[in-house]
Protein backbone atom coordinates (compact mmCIF):
# COMPACT_ATOMS: atom_id res chain seq x y z
CA UNK A 1 0.00 0.00 0.00
CA UNK A 2 1.00 3.61 -0.60
CA UNK A 3 1.05 6.25 2.15
CA UNK A 4 1.90 9.51 0.36
CA UNK A 5 1.46 11.74 3.42
CA UNK A 6 4.19 9.89 5.35
CA UNK A 7 6.91 10.05 2.72
CA UNK A 8 9.99 12.03 3.82
CA UNK A 9 8.48 12.69 7.26
CA UNK A 10 10.36 12.42 10.54
CA UNK A 11 8.89 9.79 12.84
CA UNK A 12 9.94 9.14 16.43
CA UNK A 13 8.98 5.74 17.87
CA UNK A 14 8.90 5.17 21.61
CA UNK A 15 9.26 1.47 22.46
CA UNK A 16 8.25 0.28 25.92
CA UNK A 17 8.54 -3.21 27.40
CA UNK A 18 6.33 -6.12 26.37
CA UNK A 19 6.24 -9.32 24.34
CA UNK A 20 4.70 -7.46 21.38
CA UNK A 21 7.95 -5.54 20.95
CA UNK A 22 9.07 -7.90 18.19
CA UNK A 23 6.17 -6.67 16.03
CA UNK A 24 7.51 -3.13 16.20
CA UNK A 25 10.53 -4.31 14.19
CA UNK A 26 8.14 -4.93 11.28
CA UNK A 27 6.61 -1.45 11.79
CA UNK A 28 10.07 0.11 11.64
CA UNK A 29 10.92 -1.90 8.51
CA UNK A 30 7.73 -0.80 6.72
CA UNK A 31 8.22 2.85 7.60
CA UNK A 32 11.83 2.75 6.45
CA UNK A 33 10.71 1.51 3.00
CA UNK A 34 8.53 4.65 2.70
CA UNK A 35 11.58 6.95 2.85
CA UNK A 36 10.65 7.93 6.40
CA UNK A 37 13.39 9.39 8.60
CA UNK A 38 13.31 7.46 11.89
CA UNK A 39 14.63 7.79 15.41
CA UNK A 40 13.79 5.36 18.22
CA UNK A 41 13.60 5.63 22.00
CA UNK A 42 13.68 2.44 24.06
CA UNK A 43 12.94 2.15 27.76
CA UNK A 44 15.48 0.29 29.88
CA UNK A 45 13.02 -2.60 30.32
CA UNK A 46 12.44 -2.78 26.55
CA UNK A 47 16.14 -3.56 26.14
CA UNK A 48 15.59 -6.71 28.23
CA UNK A 49 13.39 -8.05 25.43
CA UNK A 50 15.38 -7.08 22.37
CA UNK A 51 18.68 -5.43 21.46
CA UNK A 52 18.71 -1.78 20.44
CA UNK A 53 21.12 -2.80 17.65
CA UNK A 54 18.29 -4.65 15.88
CA UNK A 55 16.16 -1.51 15.76
CA UNK A 56 19.17 0.52 14.65
CA UNK A 57 19.95 -1.90 11.81
CA UNK A 58 16.36 -2.34 10.58
CA UNK A 59 15.54 1.37 10.78
CA UNK A 60 19.00 2.60 9.74
CA UNK A 61 18.64 5.09 12.57
CA UNK A 62 19.86 6.16 15.99
CA UNK A 63 18.35 4.49 19.04
CA UNK A 64 18.17 6.40 22.34
CA UNK A 65 17.40 5.05 25.81
CA UNK A 66 18.89 7.39 28.39
CA UNK A 67 18.05 10.98 29.28
CA UNK A 68 21.82 11.47 29.37
CA UNK A 69 22.36 9.72 26.02
CA UNK A 70 23.73 12.82 24.27
CA UNK A 71 24.46 12.42 20.57
CA UNK A 72 25.94 15.36 18.68
CA UNK A 73 25.45 17.73 21.59
CA UNK A 74 21.69 17.18 21.76
CA UNK A 75 19.58 17.48 24.89
CA UNK A 76 17.67 14.32 23.97
CA UNK A 77 14.15 14.80 25.31
CA UNK A 78 13.66 18.35 24.00
CA UNK A 79 15.50 18.04 20.74
CA UNK A 80 13.99 14.68 19.81
CA UNK A 81 10.53 16.15 20.44
CA UNK A 82 11.38 19.18 18.28
CA UNK A 83 12.82 16.99 15.51
CA UNK A 84 9.84 14.68 14.99
CA UNK A 85 6.76 15.31 12.84
CA UNK A 86 4.95 12.49 14.61
CA UNK A 87 5.50 10.49 17.82
CA UNK A 88 4.34 6.86 18.05
CA UNK A 89 4.48 4.92 21.32
CA UNK A 90 4.29 1.20 20.52
CA UNK A 91 3.83 -1.05 22.32
CA UNK A 92 2.50 1.01 25.21
CA UNK A 93 2.36 -0.81 28.54
CA UNK A 94 -0.07 0.00 31.36
CA UNK A 95 2.87 1.54 33.22
CA UNK A 96 3.84 3.92 30.39
CA UNK A 97 0.18 4.85 29.83
CA UNK A 98 -0.23 5.71 33.53
CA UNK A 99 2.92 7.85 33.54
CA UNK A 100 1.89 9.78 30.43
CA UNK A 101 -1.64 10.33 31.78
CA UNK A 102 -0.19 11.76 35.00
CA UNK A 103 2.51 13.83 33.30
CA UNK A 104 5.37 11.87 34.86
CA UNK A 105 8.67 12.18 33.00
CA UNK A 106 11.11 9.87 34.73
CA UNK A 107 12.90 8.45 31.69
CA UNK A 108 13.72 9.52 28.14
CA UNK A 109 10.50 8.19 26.58
CA UNK A 110 8.12 9.87 29.04
CA UNK A 111 10.16 13.10 29.21
CA UNK A 112 10.15 13.34 25.41
CA UNK A 113 6.40 12.70 25.32
CA UNK A 114 5.82 15.58 27.75
CA UNK A 115 8.03 17.86 25.65
CA UNK A 116 6.29 16.87 22.37
CA UNK A 117 3.97 19.82 21.68
CA UNK A 118 2.52 18.80 18.29
CA UNK A 119 -0.94 17.25 17.84
CA UNK A 120 0.48 14.26 15.99
CA UNK A 121 1.00 11.67 18.70
CA UNK A 122 -0.15 8.08 18.57
CA UNK A 123 -0.22 5.41 21.26
CA UNK A 124 -0.70 1.65 20.87
CA UNK A 125 -1.84 -0.03 24.13
CA UNK A 126 -0.85 -3.70 24.28
CA UNK A 127 -1.34 -5.93 27.32
CA UNK A 128 -3.33 -8.71 29.01
CA UNK A 129 -7.10 -8.38 28.62
CA UNK A 130 -7.76 -7.93 32.35
CA UNK A 131 -5.13 -5.20 32.52
CA UNK A 132 -6.66 -3.48 29.51
CA UNK A 133 -10.16 -3.62 30.99
CA UNK A 134 -8.97 -2.29 34.36
CA UNK A 135 -10.88 0.86 35.39
CA UNK A 136 -7.70 2.84 36.08
CA UNK A 137 -6.21 1.92 32.70
CA UNK A 138 -9.37 2.96 30.86
CA UNK A 139 -9.44 6.22 32.83
CA UNK A 140 -5.84 6.89 31.85
CA UNK A 141 -6.59 6.24 28.18
CA UNK A 142 -9.47 8.72 28.29
CA UNK A 143 -7.10 11.27 29.84
CA UNK A 144 -4.59 10.71 27.05
CA UNK A 145 -7.31 11.09 24.44
CA UNK A 146 -8.36 14.39 26.05
CA UNK A 147 -4.70 15.44 26.02
CA UNK A 148 -4.52 14.96 22.24
CA UNK A 149 -3.21 11.40 21.90
CA UNK A 150 -4.76 9.28 19.16
CA UNK A 151 -5.29 5.76 20.47
CA UNK A 152 -4.97 2.70 18.23
CA UNK A 153 -7.16 0.21 20.04
CA UNK A 154 -5.77 -3.29 20.53
CA UNK A 155 -7.32 -6.24 18.76
CA UNK A 156 -9.25 -9.14 20.24
CA UNK A 157 -7.43 -12.44 20.00
CA UNK A 158 -5.04 -14.94 21.53
CA UNK A 159 -2.62 -13.29 23.96
CA UNK A 160 0.92 -14.27 24.98
CA UNK A 161 -0.14 -15.54 28.42
CA UNK A 162 -2.58 -18.03 26.89
CA UNK A 163 -5.71 -15.96 27.53
CA UNK A 164 -7.95 -14.56 24.83
CA UNK A 165 -9.51 -11.12 24.71
CA UNK A 166 -8.83 -7.49 23.87
CA UNK A 167 -5.21 -6.45 24.29
CA UNK A 168 -3.44 -7.89 21.24
CA UNK A 169 -1.04 -5.67 19.27
CA UNK A 170 -2.91 -4.45 16.15
CA UNK A 171 -1.83 -4.93 12.56
CA UNK A 172 0.97 -2.54 11.60
CA UNK A 173 -0.98 -1.40 8.52
CA UNK A 174 -3.59 -0.01 10.91
CA UNK A 175 -0.96 1.86 12.90
CA UNK A 176 0.47 3.34 9.70
CA UNK A 177 -2.99 4.42 8.49
CA UNK A 178 -3.61 6.17 11.81
CA UNK A 179 -0.19 7.83 11.62
CA UNK A 180 -0.96 9.13 8.14
CA UNK A 181 -4.30 10.47 9.36
CA UNK A 182 -2.51 12.66 11.91
CA UNK A 183 -0.47 14.36 9.17
CA UNK A 184 -3.25 14.71 6.60
CA UNK A 185 -5.12 17.97 5.97
CA UNK A 186 -8.76 17.74 7.09
CA UNK A 187 -10.41 19.58 4.18
CA UNK A 188 -13.41 17.20 4.20
CA UNK A 189 -14.13 17.46 7.91
CA UNK A 190 -17.88 17.12 8.65
CA UNK A 191 -18.57 15.88 5.12
CA UNK A 192 -20.44 12.60 4.68
CA UNK A 193 -19.18 10.52 1.78
CA UNK A 194 -20.86 7.38 0.43
CA UNK A 195 -18.72 5.13 -1.77
CA UNK A 196 -19.56 1.86 -3.50
CA UNK A 197 -16.77 -0.54 -4.46
CA UNK A 198 -16.03 -3.93 -5.92
CA UNK A 199 -18.16 -6.24 -8.05
CA UNK A 200 -21.59 -7.66 -7.41
CA UNK A 201 -22.40 -11.34 -7.91
CA UNK A 202 -25.62 -12.85 -9.27
CA UNK A 203 -26.20 -16.42 -8.22
CA UNK A 204 -27.03 -19.15 -10.74
CA UNK A 205 -27.35 -21.83 -8.07
CA UNK A 206 -25.91 -22.28 -4.54
CA UNK A 207 -22.44 -22.87 -6.03
CA UNK A 208 -22.15 -20.79 -9.23
CA UNK A 209 -22.63 -17.13 -10.05
CA UNK A 210 -21.93 -14.51 -12.69
CA UNK A 211 -19.81 -11.49 -11.85
CA UNK A 212 -16.98 -9.34 -13.22
CA UNK A 213 -13.27 -8.65 -12.67
CA UNK A 214 -13.56 -5.60 -10.42
CA UNK A 215 -11.15 -5.88 -7.47
CA UNK A 216 -12.60 -2.94 -5.52
CA UNK A 217 -9.14 -1.35 -5.14
CA UNK A 218 -10.08 2.05 -6.58
CA UNK A 219 -13.10 2.39 -4.31
CA UNK A 220 -11.14 1.28 -1.26
CA UNK A 221 -8.35 3.76 -1.99
CA UNK A 222 -10.89 6.57 -2.39
CA UNK A 223 -12.41 5.54 0.95
CA UNK A 224 -8.99 5.66 2.62
CA UNK A 225 -8.21 9.06 1.11
CA UNK A 226 -11.52 10.67 2.11
CA UNK A 227 -11.31 9.21 5.64
CA UNK A 228 -7.72 10.38 6.00
CA UNK A 229 -8.88 13.89 5.08
CA UNK A 230 -11.54 13.98 7.75
CA UNK A 231 -14.68 12.76 5.98
CA UNK A 232 -17.23 10.44 7.57
CA UNK A 233 -17.12 7.61 5.04
CA UNK A 234 -19.65 4.85 4.45
CA UNK A 235 -18.28 2.12 2.18
CA UNK A 236 -20.71 -0.27 0.49
CA UNK A 237 -18.59 -3.13 -0.79
CA UNK A 238 -19.23 -6.12 -2.98
CA UNK A 239 -17.18 -9.30 -2.42
CA UNK A 240 -13.48 -8.37 -2.48
CA UNK A 241 -10.21 -9.73 -1.15
CA UNK A 242 -8.96 -6.52 0.46
CA UNK A 243 -8.26 -5.47 4.06
CA UNK A 244 -10.86 -2.98 5.32
CA UNK A 245 -9.62 0.63 5.53
CA UNK A 246 -8.94 1.18 9.25
CA UNK A 247 -10.27 4.74 9.34
CA UNK A 248 -13.57 3.88 7.65
CA UNK A 249 -15.95 3.17 10.51
CA UNK A 250 -18.97 2.00 8.50
CA UNK A 251 -18.43 -0.78 5.95
CA UNK A 252 -21.47 -2.58 4.56
CA UNK A 253 -20.84 -5.87 2.75
CA UNK A 254 -23.22 -6.88 -0.01
CA UNK A 255 -23.36 -9.52 -2.73
CA UNK A 256 -25.97 -8.80 -5.38
CA UNK A 257 -26.98 -5.64 -7.22
CA UNK A 258 -30.30 -5.68 -5.32
CA UNK A 259 -28.37 -5.82 -2.01
CA UNK A 260 -26.24 -2.89 -3.11
CA UNK A 261 -29.27 -0.89 -4.25
CA UNK A 262 -30.86 -1.27 -0.80
CA UNK A 263 -27.68 -0.33 1.06
CA UNK A 264 -27.05 2.72 -1.13
CA UNK A 265 -30.67 3.87 -0.82
CA UNK A 266 -30.45 3.66 2.98
CA UNK A 267 -27.44 5.97 3.20
CA UNK A 268 -27.68 8.20 0.12
CA UNK A 269 -30.13 10.81 1.36
CA UNK A 270 -27.83 12.15 4.11
CA UNK A 271 -24.61 12.00 2.06
CA UNK A 272 -22.86 15.12 0.78
CA UNK A 273 -20.87 13.19 -1.82
CA UNK A 274 -21.77 9.89 -3.49
CA UNK A 275 -19.18 8.05 -5.58
CA UNK A 276 -20.21 4.88 -7.40
CA UNK A 277 -17.02 3.00 -8.24
CA UNK A 278 -18.67 -0.43 -7.98
CA UNK A 279 -18.97 -2.54 -11.11
CA UNK A 280 -22.62 -3.46 -10.64
CA UNK A 281 -23.90 -6.42 -12.66
CA UNK A 282 -26.27 -5.27 -15.39
CA UNK A 283 -28.24 -8.54 -15.27
CA UNK A 284 -29.32 -11.13 -12.73
CA UNK A 285 -30.52 -14.71 -13.11
CA UNK A 286 -34.29 -14.91 -13.40
CA UNK A 287 -34.45 -18.69 -13.08
CA UNK A 288 -32.19 -19.19 -10.03
CA UNK A 289 -31.90 -22.84 -9.04
CA UNK A 290 -32.15 -23.61 -5.31
CA UNK A 291 -30.28 -26.86 -5.96
CA UNK A 292 -26.88 -27.29 -7.57
CA UNK A 293 -27.28 -27.77 -11.31
CA UNK A 294 -25.72 -31.06 -12.38
CA UNK A 295 -23.19 -30.88 -15.19
CA UNK A 296 -25.13 -33.32 -17.36
CA UNK A 297 -28.08 -30.89 -17.36
CA UNK A 298 -27.00 -27.95 -19.47
CA UNK A 299 -29.18 -25.06 -18.29
CA UNK A 300 -30.58 -22.19 -20.26
CA UNK A 301 -29.99 -19.10 -18.17
CA UNK A 302 -32.73 -16.50 -18.34
CA UNK A 303 -31.48 -13.01 -17.49
CA UNK A 304 -33.37 -9.95 -16.33
CA UNK A 305 -32.17 -6.40 -15.90
CA UNK A 306 -30.84 -5.18 -12.59
CA UNK A 307 -31.82 -1.73 -11.36
CA UNK A 308 -29.65 1.15 -12.58
CA UNK A 309 -28.52 2.40 -9.17
CA UNK A 310 -26.61 5.39 -10.50
CA UNK A 311 -29.51 6.56 -12.67
CA UNK A 312 -31.92 6.35 -9.72
CA UNK A 313 -29.50 8.36 -7.58
CA UNK A 314 -29.39 10.98 -10.33
CA UNK A 315 -33.17 11.29 -10.29
CA UNK A 316 -33.29 11.77 -6.51
CA UNK A 317 -30.15 13.90 -6.15
CA UNK A 318 -30.62 16.94 -3.93
CA UNK A 319 -29.42 20.41 -4.91
CA UNK A 320 -26.34 20.39 -2.69
CA UNK A 321 -25.43 16.75 -3.25
CA UNK A 322 -22.46 15.79 -5.45
CA UNK A 323 -22.96 12.61 -7.49
CA UNK A 324 -19.98 10.99 -9.22
CA UNK A 325 -19.94 7.94 -11.44
CA UNK A 326 -17.24 5.72 -12.90
CA UNK A 327 -17.23 4.43 -16.47
CA UNK A 328 -15.19 1.36 -17.35
CA UNK A 329 -14.81 1.66 -21.13
CA UNK A 330 -12.99 -0.16 -23.90
CA UNK A 331 -13.71 2.28 -26.75
CA UNK A 332 -15.25 5.70 -27.52
CA UNK A 333 -14.31 6.79 -24.01
CA UNK A 334 -15.22 10.46 -24.18
CA UNK A 335 -18.43 9.98 -26.14
CA UNK A 336 -19.71 7.23 -23.83
CA UNK A 337 -18.68 9.08 -20.69
CA UNK A 338 -20.36 12.36 -21.59
CA UNK A 339 -23.52 10.51 -22.60
CA UNK A 340 -23.59 8.75 -19.22
CA UNK A 341 -22.85 12.04 -17.43
CA UNK A 342 -25.90 13.71 -18.97
CA UNK A 343 -28.33 10.77 -18.94
CA UNK A 344 -27.73 9.99 -15.28
CA UNK A 345 -27.61 13.59 -14.04
CA UNK A 346 -24.07 13.31 -12.69
CA UNK A 347 -21.87 16.15 -11.52
CA UNK A 348 -18.74 14.33 -12.61
CA UNK A 349 -17.72 11.10 -14.31
CA UNK A 350 -14.40 9.28 -14.15
CA UNK A 351 -13.32 7.08 -17.06
CA UNK A 352 -10.74 4.35 -17.12
CA UNK A 353 -9.78 2.12 -20.05
CA UNK A 354 -10.37 -1.47 -18.96
CA UNK A 355 -9.04 -2.85 -22.25
CA UNK A 356 -5.51 -2.10 -21.03
CA UNK A 357 -3.87 -4.87 -19.00
CA UNK A 358 -1.52 -2.52 -17.11
CA UNK A 359 -4.27 -0.49 -15.38
CA UNK A 360 -7.83 -0.81 -14.11
CA UNK A 361 -9.38 -4.09 -12.98
CA UNK A 362 -7.19 -6.08 -10.55
CA UNK A 363 -4.21 -3.77 -11.07
CA UNK A 364 -2.61 -1.61 -8.35
CA UNK A 365 -2.32 1.19 -10.90
CA UNK A 366 -4.78 3.27 -12.86
CA UNK A 367 -5.01 6.11 -15.34
CA UNK A 368 -8.20 8.14 -15.52
CA UNK A 369 -9.92 11.04 -17.27
CA UNK A 370 -12.44 13.22 -15.44
CA UNK A 371 -15.30 14.94 -17.25
CA UNK A 372 -17.37 17.64 -15.55
CA UNK A 373 -19.16 20.75 -16.87
CA UNK A 374 -17.27 20.68 -20.15
CA UNK A 375 -13.93 20.23 -18.39
CA UNK A 376 -11.55 17.38 -19.11
CA UNK A 377 -8.91 16.50 -16.52
CA UNK A 378 -6.42 13.65 -16.85
CA UNK A 379 -4.45 11.81 -14.18
CA UNK A 380 -1.60 9.86 -15.71
CA UNK A 381 -0.79 6.27 -14.78
CA UNK A 382 0.08 5.90 -11.10
CA UNK A 383 -0.62 3.86 -7.98
CA UNK A 384 -4.35 3.88 -7.21
CA UNK A 385 -3.80 5.66 -3.89
CA UNK A 386 -2.06 8.51 -5.74
CA UNK A 387 -4.89 8.53 -8.29
CA UNK A 388 -7.41 8.62 -5.42
CA UNK A 389 -5.63 11.62 -3.89
CA UNK A 390 -5.74 13.37 -7.26
CA UNK A 391 -9.47 12.70 -7.64
CA UNK A 392 -10.22 13.97 -4.13
CA UNK A 393 -8.11 17.09 -4.79
CA UNK A 394 -10.11 17.72 -7.97
CA UNK A 395 -13.42 17.29 -6.13
CA UNK A 396 -12.33 19.77 -3.45
CA UNK A 397 -11.11 22.37 -5.95
CA UNK A 398 -14.19 21.95 -8.16
CA UNK A 399 -17.00 21.89 -5.61
CA UNK A 400 -15.74 23.46 -2.36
Amino acid sequence: MKYPYLENKKILIGVSSGIAIYKVIDLVSRLRKMNVDLKIIMTENAKNWISDQIFSAVGNCDVYYSTFDVKGGWIPHTQLSNWADIFIVAPATANIIAKLACGIGDDLLTSTAIAFAKNSKLIVPTMNVRMYENIALQRNLKTLETDGWMIVEPEVGHLADGESGKGRYPDNEKIIEYAEYLLCKKDFHNKKVLISAGPTIEKIDPVRFISNRSSGKMGYELSREFACRGAEVTLVSGPVNLPPPSLVKKIISVESAIDMEKAIATHSENSDIIIMTAAVSDFRIKNYSTQKIKKDNIPTLVLEKNPDILKELGKKKSKNQILIGFAAETQNHKENAIKKLKEKNLDMIIVNDVSRKDIGFESDENEIIVYSDGEEYRLEKNNKRIIAAGIVDYIYNKFF
